[in-house]
């Protein structure tokens, strides 16, 4: 059961990678397009009030934080500091769970 439970991590972890690769990629292309265009601070923050599909995409990159981070996490948490399983689990996922509130709270912030 240890096994499947840690495969399952390691597909959840590089399905995430996918996203967040994709995330990356659109989000420096973003900033090089503002950037490049003399956008300010202040308008950017004008341009991204009420953009749902701007608070969408990046709600997708928030989950997708908290998907990979804790996997990663948790084997940094057994492997370099011994700690038993259940223990960097719970702790790992916590601090997912910190990702995820914060990081929709941001985004809530920033379009709301």
């Amino acid at each position: 059961m240890q096994a499947v439970a840690q495969a399952k991590r390691w597909y959840w972890q590089r399905i995430s990678a996918m996203v967040l690769a994709l995330c990356v990629l659109v989000h420096l292309g973003v900033l090089i397009y503002a950037v490049r265009g003399g956008l300010s601070a202040a308008a950017i923050l004008g341009r991204t009030q009420g953009n749902w599909a701007f608070g969408a995409f990046y709600a997708v990159f928030v989950v997708a934080c908290a998907v990979h981070v804790p996997v990663g996490l948790a084997n940094i948490v057994r492997e370099w500091w011994g700690w038993r399983d259940d223990a960097a689990l719970w702790v790992s996922r916590a601090f997912g769970v910190l990702l995820l509130v914060m990081g929709l709270r941001s985004i809530w912030a920033v379009v709301a």
